[in-house]
């Protein structure tokens, strides 16, 4: 029986992750066509790095179940260099991104994202849903004869509106009735079959551009191989590996939380890095994590590998089999799946807040997200993330307390308060008096929260000054990242499952 059950939940996940593939795939084809064309390159360009990256990351990442292709962060870097040096040293600069980024892996440089404060992460979160949102409206403008745009108005603007409408009513309605497809998957099969079916005239697909092609072919990026070239795009190439493993790794971060599981950052920069120089090869405009396709599979319950994989697969085989037919999707409804991507996405919680946390945290959270919006993700990230350290530092830098008592048992218990990290470290060891102490301490760190390395290793080195003294100690409340991380005082922590916290370190070895 257990075994008929075991295969029963296979199935299904393993039908969870294809039809959410599909749907990703979908969900993409508009996205990298209007990247393409924003970075002034063929709608190709941008599907071959999407199918490529996406392939790459998702068989090879840290993070299963995120979705990477080529992102609007990235092409309004690329624009300017397209437009004044041509479309091959892009595929030359694409290839040193990813080099680049194969570095920052290598280094493991990737842990230090599971110290970017949480303001900013929210922050990144509402900003990125607001740009979203915002994206959308761009299908709204039609091109007259002349080149010029004007919004749509009159039958079209209401026939795009109502078919918008439909897509979000049945992706919010239909999991109500049955769970057996993807609402969004449902979505944009209803109004792709009945827009036809009912003749009706609207923007589909094919107006962005033709997807048809064959598969992508080796090329090496025309461009001479000489310290001009270099000069060119080795600013562009750091400031596109810069935005993309930003992005990359906050999204990974979002997925994890919320997830309740553990991507590997570094393993991820590697992934993205490796995709990157094989897409620059490939005549494709290179990309990142792309946090709406990611949001999509996740609420899909798409968490594995198979999924993005799967998403690949499908996106090739559009430009292969299925061009003729997946230009004849209405834009309407892949509009109405990312306006609900921007709804979900977005943090509506955070609205609560007012009042209630540190008007330093709220400033940053606005910050971050207000510079997202007009500006680019890495500038407000890091922005966000300067402002967010130095309020930190102004307001509780290097200060940790503890309030000490003696219980029943005559067990002397140390109760720490504060952050326990690199700054904080002289501070923490001055706390305790291992020599006056009894032969049984307890440190509970309930109020306290171990943030990295450093802060490990004085936990060890404290754990052995009581231990050289023939004392046992005893720790409390410890996240399980403590547990798989600390050495010496490994033995010493007692584990409570309902009581115990639950976040990341900052360390090489979870990376």
């Amino acid at each position: 029986m257990s075994t008929i059950n075991l295969k029963a939940v296979n199935l299904q996940e393993i039908k969870t992750n294809l039809l959410s593939g599909l749907t990703v795939a979908l969900a993409m084809v508009p996205e990298a066509i209007a990247f393409a064309l924003i970075a002034h390159v063929s709608p190709l360009t941008g599907l071959y790095a999407a199918v490529i990256v996406a392939f790459i990351t998702s068989t090879f990442g840290g993070r299963p179940g995120m979705i990477s292709g080529a992102t609007g962060a990235l092409a309004v870097v690329m624009v300017a260099l397209v437009v004044q040096h041509g479309v091959e040293y892009l595929f030359a600069t694409v290839v040193l991104m990813g080099m680049l980024q194969m570095l920052f892996a290598v280094a493991k440089l990737g842990k230090f994202i599971r110290m970017v404060p949480h303001p900013v992460m929210l922050g990144f979160v509402n900003g990125l849903a607001i740009v979203i949102f915002l994206a959308q409206f761009g299908h709204f403008k039609t091109v007259a004869a002349d080149g010029t745009t004007a919004w749509m108005s009159g039958e079209p603007l209401f026939i795009m509106a109502a078919l918008i409408a439909l897509t979000v009513a049945i992706i919010y309605l239909l999991p109500r009735i049955t769970k057996a497809i993807p609402s969004t998957l449902a979505a944009i099969m209803v109004v792709s079959f009945g827009v036809p079916f009912l003749g009706i005239d609207t923007k589909t697909v094919g107006d962005l551009g033709s997807i048809a092609g064959g598969l992508p072919s080796f090329h090496l990026p025309a461009v001479p191989f000489n310290v001009e070239t270099f000069r060119i795009i080795f600013p562009y190439a750091l400031i596109l590996a810069a935005i993309g493993l930003i992005e990359t790794l906050l999204t990974l971060n979002l997925i994890d939380d919320m997830t309740d599981t553990r991507g590997k950052p570094n393993r991820e920069s590697l992934a993205q890095g490796v995709a990157n120089v094989v897409t620059g090869f490939f005549g494709g405009m290179g990309g990142c994590a792309m946090i709406g396709q990611s949001m999509i599979n996740v609420n899909n319950g798409a968490l594995k590998r198979l999924s993005g994989i799967a998403t690949a697969i499908f996106l090739l085989s559009f430009i292969l089999f299925a061009s003729h037919w997946i230009e004849m999707i209405p834009l309407a409804a892949l509009i109405g799946v990312m306006f609900v991507v921007a709804e979900k996405t977005f943090e509506w919680g955070s609205f609560r807040l007012f009042g209630k946390v540190p008007k330093s945290d709220l400033f940053v959270a606005l910050l971050v997200t207000v510079t997202t919006v007009i500006t680019d993700l890495a500038v407000a990230v890091i922005v966000g993330v300067i402002v967010a350290a130095l309020v930190f530092a102004w307001e509780h830098a290097k200060q940790i307390s503890v309030n000490t008592f003696v219980d029943e048992k005559g067990w002397k218990v140390y109760e720490l308060q504060g952050s326990l990290f690199f700054a904080s470290i002289s501070a923490f060891q001055n706390l305790f008096s291992p020599i006056n102490d009894p032969d049984e301490v307890v440190i509970d760190f309930r109020n306290a929260r171990v943030a990295d390395h450093s802060a490990l290793v004085a936990i060890d080195t404290l754990a052995v000054r009581y231990h050289s003294l023939g004392k046992k100690l005893h720790l409390k409340h410890l996240s399980q990242d403590c547990l798989e991380l600390l050495e010496n005082a490994k033995g010493m922590i007692e584990v409570n499952v309902m009581e115990d916290p639950k976040y990341h370190i900052a360390d090489n070895k979870l990376g």
